[in-house]
């Protein structure tokens, strides 16, 4: 292209004016990338004066605008700038894409502006690399190719998984040249990928590529070492995560599996029964799939628990002398021996120094030796033996003499309430303990009971025996125990009385009555009250512990125990009351349904507390005012388990006069208990042994020694439910008649308040039944209102058990013990409830019935024929024409003509419609008769088998004749012979027809008629569906 410049423009011969300038491009345009078809617009724009004009080259060619063309696309615009309506573009022909230059020009010369190219961008639909299917393991890396379509300008790669675009900022994730790289590939980065080239003509996905991540086996559960007893079973766990689910098998390592004593459970355990020492070893859970593979073992130990071969003795020692309790074990490995006192922390073991042990010593066999003992020495000291397979304990009482304490006697066991027959024997114990050994004397009814009696004597183990009992032995009997430092006694009530069926009330036996509790510990002493905690024995006896009885002494209160405290629940309690300043020993016993337990061991020596600080100058008003100021607020309590909750508080206002704090807590509508905490800076404490699933009631006071402050508004909360730890009580099975079957009334009573650990919802009854040949259950589930149930329908002489157990929202609670019940089944009433039943079952059955209908039409028909035959004797003596028609069921029958109405035949055959003669009777019987001859009184007469339908006048035809029909007045003429014995007509009839059998008698044998009776034989002929009706009629002559 030539550009003109200004040095032309002299040649002209003009000259420029002074305000004139020549163009001057200000604005060049710019490189433009356009998608196909989208609009455009190059800029330019130049000054000069005159205005220049601008026009527009593409490629050194000039650009036709909607100034030459107005139906170009192309239109300059005023400011000088060229805009496209729309990029045309075509393979073949591509008119806007090129390099542009926009020149300016006025008479004083031309400007050209920068080169400006236009370029179409471009997208093609083909990926020139679409991204393949990728499997790799959880943790390998992961990489998918893809190359974009070809375009202009090039296109940029993105990824997305499962239609969301991929997070390139996870730091596992990296696109770089169009690869997709996932470095640590976890289960979640599965799915379906799409490459994405984009440009700015638009988007374009690949096809779709799937990243599978398998997952190489993982051990959730792993196999643990164990150690077992022998003979008993063990579990070793392996469970397994894996993609695509691993495979698991076990082995052993060097050697087997027992045979016969595992099993591989479903949830691939591994349980080995009744193992032995050769089944020690290491097992391996191996498992694999086809990423990978994986194993983990477990070793096993099996061992012998340690045994007590030789156990120490109970040993009385006086003071200064030096015991000895032996204490010998076995197992495998040897265990370990250690001896430690009952109620103390100390724990003494074999060759321990002597300054930590001091006069205890324990040899290397297990032996402890006390020297030089004291007589806080008394106790129980307990051999321990433990190893790696168990433990084993035993204890020896050790029983110190003492000098006098003045501690009155202690009975252990005294009488007990017993109610027998008369002319039995009575032992009214009293065991009896304390130094010096105390004397006991036996009174009855408080009166002293006196060796005048032979049947009385006092045993030396100080059991009152009396025998032959009589009814004036009955009365209270009391047992005084009593020596230099006081008495004590023990009552109980004798009753003798005869039986009368009753069972008298046995007397419990030392194995059923719970063991002594252990030594009270004193953990709190006020001025009036001492806070005492024991641990429970470890024997129960025959029944649990339902409560526990404290007893006190003090020299100052008295010479005798007192008992201070009874039904008395935890294994904690306060006893209130108390003188201050004095000090107190403190024994308990256990209770339960048998009687009372033990003493425990006399608890150490306690005095309470002196006279109040108020008492030593301190102003009670002062302190009573600040007290009532203080303002105590609860927050919301915190459940720590089901029995036990965190309660805290702030105080608004403190003072000095403040001691602690006085928690009082209740169930809703209950009694109040009380926890003292003792420091004034506490803010929250720990209410233990609540009662599981009840609604509480909560305050604080504060208190300084007897003055107390303002109650705190009182908060409530409720501990969650539990299932019920105990079964309910009393349940009572007995046997009820109800409408012939066996039933059972079931009773009970809930469980025990403190263990029912909720509201009872509802009870849930099992009656289950087994014998030889029956196996029957019946459960049943009742309001948690109602106390009894009746068990219906039950098998008689079957044994049922049945159990009980209460439900709470938490589920269902313990079981009773199974009640075993047999229903009655050997009663005669049973037996003939039974015989009436099979009575009942026989005349139900259609057998039955079908036969007692056949015998009643028997008999209806025999009395027909009777009633037939006397009349037929009084209307027809010398000539007899019997005439029976016969039509099937719902069509009337007909008689002859002469013949009037018979009221007895069911359907009240009428004879009016059908006029008899001798020739004229309608034939019902299409049967052939294949013998033509027939035998008739004797004689032989040859007749013409006929069809009824071809029958002439003269030859008239019947339905067959009996064998032989004896009619000794005469013989029939006409009528048909019957058939020879042994052949049967056809069964076949038309309902067309009506069967009549006409039997005539001769006149000229009436004479002979006279002597012999007749004997009438009828066939009736019927439907095919029909048997054929014999009536038989015997007629005697009048």
């Amino acid at each position: 292209m030539q550009i003109m410049t200004t040095d032309s423009l002299s040649l002209t011969g003009s000259r420029p004016r002074l305000e004139d300038a020549a163009p001057r491009v200000v604005e060049h345009p710019s490189d433009l990338i356009v998608s196909k078809g989208e609009p455009a617009t190059l800029n330019c724009k130049a000054e000069g004066r005159p205005t220049p004009m601008v026009e527009w080259y593409k490629d050194g060619e000039k650009v036709e605008t909607d100034r030459e063309d107005p139906r170009s696309h192309r239109m300059l615009l005023p400011s000088g700038s060229l805009f496209f309506l729309r990029i045309v573009h075509g393979r073949r022909s591509k008119p806007d894409e090129g390099v542009y230059v926009c020149v300016a020009r006025n008479y004083l010369g031309e400007a050209v502006s920068r080169n400006a190219s236009l370029e179409v961008a471009i997208l093609r639909d083909d990926f020139r690399q679409t991204p393949s299917d990728v499997v790799v393991a959880a943790g390998e890396p992961a990489v998918m190719e893809c190359i974009p379509p070809r375009g202009h300008p090039e296109p940029t790669i993105s990824w997305k998984r499962n239609n969301v675009k991929v997070n390139d900022k996870d730091e596992r994730i990296t696109i770089r040249g169009g690869k997709l790289m996932i470095s640590n590939t976890r289960k979640s980065d599965a799915g379906m990928y799409v490459c994405v080239g984009t440009n700015m003509v638009g988007e374009k996905d690949s096809d779709p590529a799937e990243l599978v991540v398998f997952e190489r086996p993982m051990f959730v559960r792993r196999p643990v070492n164990q150690v077992v007893l022998a003979d008993d079973a063990v579990d070793f766990q392996c469970e397994v995560q894996g993609d695509p689910t691993p495979t698991i098998r076990w082995r052993k390592e060097e050697g087997e599996l027992p045979r016969g004593r595992f099993e591989i459970r479903a949830d691939n355990s591994l349980r080995l029964t009744q193992v032995k020492a050769e089944d020690e070893g290491s097992y391996t859970c191996l498992s694999e799939n086809s990423v990978g593979k994986a194993e983990a073992s477990g070793t096993l130990q099996v061992h012998v628990p340690p045994q007590i071969v030789v156990r120490p003795r109970d040993q009385i020692s006086a003071q200064g002398r030096t015991v000895t309790f032996l204490c010998g074990t076995k197992g495998n490995p040897p265990p370990a021996v250690f001896w430690q006192k009952e109620g103390s922390q100390v724990l003494l073991f074999p060759s321990q120094p002597p300054s930590q042990s001091g006069r205890f010593s324990v040899s290397l066999s297990g032996e402890l030796t006390i020297i030089d003992v004291h007589s806080e020495d008394s106790g129980y000291y307990i051999c321990q033996a433990i190893s790696v397979a168990g433990s084993i304990l035993t204890k020896a009482l050790l029983e110190v003499e003492t000098p006098s304490d003045r501690i009155p006697p202690i009975i252990r066991q005294g009488p007990a309430n017993q109610t027998l027959t008369p002319g039995t024997t009575a032992q009214l114990q009293c065991h009896v303990m304390g130094n010096p050994l105390p004397s006991i004397q036996w009174e009855r009814d408080g009166q002293r009971i006196l060796g005048n009696d032979e049947r009385i004597s006092l045993m030396e183990n100080g059991t009152l025996q009396i025998t032959a009992l009589q009814e004036t032995d009955s009365g209270a009997y009391t047992c005084v125990a009593s020596s230099l430092s006081g008495e004590t006694s023990w009552s109980g009530v004798l009753t003798v009385k005869e039986s009368g069926g009753l069972s008298v009330s046995p007397v419990s036996e030392p194995y059923q009555l719970p063991g002594p509790p252990q030594k009270p510990v004193v953990t709190d002493v006020t001025r009036n009250s001492v806070t005492l905690t024991w641990q429970p024995n470890a024997h129960e006896g025959g029944a649990a512990v339902t409560s526990y009885i404290i007893e006190a002494f003090s020299q100052s209160a008295g010479s005798t125990w007192q008992t201070v405290a009874d039904f008395v629940k935890l294994e904690k309690h306060t006893v209130t009351g108390l003188s201050p300043n004095t000090i107190y020993l403190f024994i308990v016993r256990a209770v339960n349904a048998y009687g009372l337990s033990d003493p425990s061991p006399i608890s150490e020596p306690v005095r309470t507390q002196d006279v109040s600080p108020t008492g030593q100058g301190v102003d009670h008003r002062q302190v009573q005012r600040e007290l009532g100021e203080m303002a105590v607020q609860l927050h919301e309590p915190a459940l720590l388990t089901a029995s036990s909750a965190k309660i805290s508080w702030n105080v608004d206002r403190q003072s000095q006069y403040i001691q602690g704090y006085r928690l009082l807590y209740r169930p809703v509508g209950g009694s109040w208990s009380q926890q003292e905490v003792k420091a004034a800076t506490e803010r929250s404490a720990v209410v233990a042994n609540l009662l599981k699933g009840t609604e509480y009631e909560i305050k604080i006071r504060p208190y300084f020694n007897e003055f107390q402050g303002m109650d705190s508004r009182p908060l409530t909360f409720r501990t969650p439910e539990e299932v019920p730890s105990a079964p309910p009580r009393a349940v009572t099975v007995a046997t009820v008649k109800l409408n012939n079957s066996s039933s059972l009334s079931v009773s009970w009573q809930p469980p025990p308040t403190e263990m029912q650990n909720g509201v009872i919802q509802e009870y849930k009854v099992w009656c289950l039944g087994n014998d030889s040949q029956t196996r029957y259950h019946i459960n049943q589930t009742v309001d948690g209102s109602v106390l009894t149930t009746l068990l219906k329908g039950l098998l008689p002489g079957v044994l049922y058990q049945v159990e009980v157990a209460a439900v709470t929202s938490a589920g269902v609670g313990t079981r009773s013990q199974p009640q075993p019940t047999v229903t009655g089944g050997g009663s005669e009433s049973d037996e003939n409830v039974s015989l009436a039943e099979q009575i009942t079952d026989v005349v139900k059955q259609p057998a039955f019935i079908a036969g007692i209908g056949g015998a009643c039409w028997v008999i209806l028909m025999g009395f027909s024929v009777w009633i037939y035959c006397r009349r037929k004797k009084r209307k027809e003596l010398s000539h007899y024409t019997a005439s029976f028609a016969y039509t099937p069921a719902g069509m009337p029958g007909m008689l002859g003509a002469n013949m009037g109405n018979y009221p007895w035949l069911a359907d009240s055959w009428p004879t009016t419609n059908l006029v008899h003669n001798g020739k004229d009777s309608v034939n019902c019987c299409t049967s052939k008769h294949d013998t033509p001859e027939r035998y008739y009184n004797g004689k032989t007469r040859f007749y013409r088998a006929t069809s009824p339908a071809v029958l002439s006048d003269e030859e008239e035809w019947c339905p067959p004749l009996p064998d032989r029909t004896y009619l000794m007045d005469g013989v029939m003429e006409d009528g048909p012979a019957p058939p020879p014995r042994g052949e049967a007509s056809s069964p076949t009839t038309s309902y067309s027809h009506q069967s009549t059998a006409t039997l005539t008698p001769s006149p000229r044998d009436d004479g002979h008629c006279h002597d012999i009776p007749r004997t009438v034989i009828i066939y009736m002929c019927g439907a095919s569906q029909t048997p054929s009706l014999h009536v038989v009629v015997s007629l005697g002559l009048l």
